[in-house]
């Protein structure tokens, strides 16, 4: 006897599919990631990120503007230091007129209402490629939290909305949160990177900064002594909730498609938003698959930011967001 229900009569067109579709991908899901270089008129294509650039900063105040016409009302700035001005303390990353702290002006002035959050980590500033302060062949912990938490408060001195800490450190996310308060930066947010693993899919992103681990003999050639095993899952709810125990308002996975079993556990687990970052080689990997032919870029492209969004974010951090935009119309 056939069943009395029948599911594919939800599925048999556009409109019933349309209609009773349980996610739904916004404008509102994004946050984006900007590149910010020194310059005038600079706009660089990243070679292993086709279609994505860094910009100076007369080009991101036009691209913010951009952004917000389309719907698009919150960023992450990201800046590609000279070498010149790298070192192994991060001291660039506190100069109240550096690169970062202008690029926060320059965003708050251009659109006043856009939603600034900002990369606090010592590897775009660092001489050997490291998230932290190097010696003796290791990775400094509450050293370099002490920085971050200095780098937050002039984050927030130009207009940070949200500090996003990157860096992995133990312990870094109360050491911002009262290097904040102490500052009387209470309304200042944290967006912790609080399950970041040692992933092969960021490769693009640091050619886009020039912040990869350099081959220095006794110096850490990766970064697996401090991001997290891609093996290990319980580990994850673990950094979570201590984020979130010391002052953590949004958390986030990284990278995306790899780790949505991660998304789902930490969204079970927890009550604050889920931010979810979709990661350079996962960009790249849809880019020169659709360029050989192999895949239909913009039905992949939606199949795994739904995904992410299935899997419990709440925020996608995503090369794609400008795409996705187009395409909804």
């Amino acid at each position: 006897m056939f069943p009395l229900r029948r599911n594919r009569r939800l599925r048999s067109n556009k409109a019933i599919r349309s209609l009773v579709r349980e996610t739904i991908i916004t404008p509102n899901d994004f946050l984006v990631p900007l590149f910010v270089v020194e310059g005038k008129d600079v706009k660089q294509e990243i070679a292993s990120m086709p279609n994505y650039y860094r910009m100076s900063l007369d080009l991101i105040e036009k691209e913010v503007k951009e952004l917000w016409k389309m719907g698009l009302k919150s960023v992450l700035l990201f800046v590609k230091v000279p070498d010149n001005l790298k070192d192994n303390k991060g001291t660039e990353a506190l100069n109240a007129d550096g690169l970062m702290q202008r690029a926060i002006k320059t965003v708050k002035q251009a659109c006043p209402e856009m939603l600034v959050m900002t990369d606090v980590a010592l590897d775009p500033f660092s001489i050997f490629g490291h998230d932290g302060i190097v010696e003796n062949g290791k990775i400094l912990n509450d050293e370099t939290a002490e920085v971050l938490g200095e780098m937050s408060v002039s984050h927030a001195e130009a207009g940070a909305t949200f500090v996003a800490p990157s860096d992995m450190m133990d312990g870094r996310i109360l050491t911002i949160r009262e290097a904040l308060d102490d500052a009387d930066f209470v309304d200042t947010g944290i967006m912790s990177y609080s399950a970041k693993y040692a992933s092969a899919f960021y490769g693009p992103f640091r050619d886009a900064l020039d912040s990869a681990p350099v081959d220095v003999k006794d110096i850490p050639k990766d970064k697996k002594t401090y991001q997290m095993d891609p093996a290990n899952r319980f580990e994850a709810i673990k950094e979570t909730e201590m984020d979130i125990d010391e002052g953590a308002d949004i958390v986030m996975v990284k990278p995306g498609i790899a780790y949505l079993d991660i998304v789902r556990e930490i969204k079970n687990e927890v009550d604050v938003p889920v931010a979810v970052y979709q990661v350079s080689g996962e960009y790249a990997m849809i880019k020169a698959a659709a360029e050989k032919g192999w895949l239909d870029h913009d039905t992949v492209m939606m199949e795994q930011l739904i995904a992410i969004k299935r899997a419990g974010a709440d925020i996608i951090a995503s090369y794609f967001a400008k795409d996705v935009i187009r395409l909804l119309g």
